[in-house]
């Protein structure tokens, strides 16, 4: 074999890559399925039960027809695709991804997956320190939140994307004189979706030793229209819209699973990676459950909801709160990024990191919010210092081999790629041997 044969071989190995990680899409599963004369009749019968109408469409046996459809499809290509965060169609995407799963996996606090792409990144903390140097000379502290905004400014599609979503979050609309808040949402989940994490990371969770740094760090999605309201309406009313909501409920999904929180891991978190509890955080800005700092003397997190009035439900929604006022795993992801990383702490580390968290009921100690201030958050330049319908599927049971794994499709791809690339790195060598023999 030649080098020539090298290339080939190493080509077909990449194009045979790209067919698997497609064939895990969601979209292309639901082409797939829809164009199968076997599949097609399951998925649609799948649907009709989901969508809580199954006893007009399917007739008295309709829990029985909507178990035999799910476990057909746990053998179809739809068990186990996936969607891309952003990615264009995505609630079309997620709607064929929650068809299966919302069958199979009853309430988001039980979610052991969601239907997101892992993403396996790295901050590019050099980069940024190149972008910011000359903001250090002459300064005796370092102010990563200073630095963030003119990182942020020196990009094209951060700037860009900053700036518009500013300017429709503070901009009145005709008729109340209050902000559009669907479109600001919509504004903010494009910028955390489409800029770096190096540079949306670095402004929302820049460390801040003042109030005027923390003040403006809180500033950072406009809360005034993205997440305060005149009225904290109570949390368990935001999650049942949430959870009717594809996007939401998969953002959701994913912090609640990439931030659960643990008391015997060495970092606080059960999958051990501090990025993508950030990265999962970041997902759910833009939703009802708009997560923000909580006042500008604290580090603490929460969405704007309450508690009070849940009645027999208050401890599902203490449950849920305390997911972002009394987490480990995401306060030791704020608190070892303030540090400047994302790396997670050896075992001999101690674990027991503590930022200030309180009730969520604790009064901001702001003054009231102008346009004015608003609009700050585009100046780097401020001075401081460093569903109600009854499901007609039971729970189903999947056995372990049989439950997503996040680690076992990248496993599979490596092994696949390595194992052709090895044998084609064998038949080059062996043939140069045979040669020079």
């Amino acid at each position: 074999m030649d080098l020539w044969g090298v290339y080939l071989c190493l080509f077909t190995s990449w194009a045979l890559l790209e067919v698997i990680v497609a064939g895990r899409d969601c979209l292309v599963a639901g082409d797939s399925c829809s164009s199968d004369e076997t599949c097609s009749p399951r998925l649609r019968t799948l649907r009709q039960c989901v969508a809580g109408n199954g006893n007009m469409k399917l007739g008295p046996g309709a829990r029985s027809q909507c178990a035999n459809a799910v476990s057909a499809l746990l053998s179809s290509p739809l068990h186990g695709c996936q969607c891309k965060r952003g990615m264009k169609k995505e609630k079309n995407c997620l709607s064929i991804y929650w068809s299966l799963h919302q069958s199979v996996i009853h309430g988001l606090n039980l979610v052991e997956s969601y239907p997101y792409e892992t993403v396996h990144k790295d901050y590019d903390y050099v980069r940024l320190a190149s972008i910011t140097a000359d903001s250090e000379l002459g300064m005796t502290t370092v102010n990563r939140c200073l630095d963030a905004a003119k990182a942020c400014n020196v990009d094209d599609t951060c700037q860009k994307l900053r700036t518009e979503y500013v300017s429709i979050c503070i901009k009145p609309t005709a008729k109340s004189g209050l902000c559009n808040r669907p479109k600001c949402n919509k504004a903010l989940r494009k910028f955390f979706d489409r800029v770096p994490a190096d540079y949306t990371h670095e402004l929302l969770f820049c460390p801040c030793t003042d109030t005027a740094c923390a003040e403006r760090r809180r500033q950072t999605i406009v809360p005034s229209c993205s997440y305060e309201s005149p009225e904290k309406p109570n949390c368990l009313t935001q999650m049942r819209i949430c959870k009717a909501d594809y996007v939401c409920r998969s953002r959701l999904a994913q912090f609640q699973y990439d931030c659960g929180p643990s008391d015997t891991s060495a970092t606080g978190c059960k999958q051990d990676n501090y990025g993508a509890c950030l990265l999962a955080y970041t997902g759910l800005i833009g939703s009802t459950i708009t997560p923000n700092y909580v006042d500008n003397s604290t580090s603490s997190v929460a969405p704007w909801c309450s508690c009070s009035n849940s009645g027999s439900q208050r401890d599902e929604c203490d449950d849920f709160l305390r997911y972002f006022s009394d987490n480990i795993c995401l306060r030791n992801a704020l608190m070892t990024f303030g540090r400047g990383s994302d790396l997670q702490p050896a075992p001999s580390q101690s674990t027991t990191i503590s930022l200030g968290h309180s009730n969520r009921e604790t009064k901001n100690t702001i003054a009231p919010e102008t346009m004015a201030t608003a609009g700050n958050v585009l100046d780097p330049l401020i001075p401081t210092q460093a569903m109600n319908n009854e499901l007609l599927v039971g729970p189903v049971t999947l056995p372990s081999s049989s439950q997503p794994s996040r680690a076992s499709g990248l496993t599979f791809q490596t092994v696949l790629i390595l194992s052709l690339y090895f044998t084609c790195s064998a038949t080059d060598t062996k043939h140069l041997w045979d040669n020079t023999a």
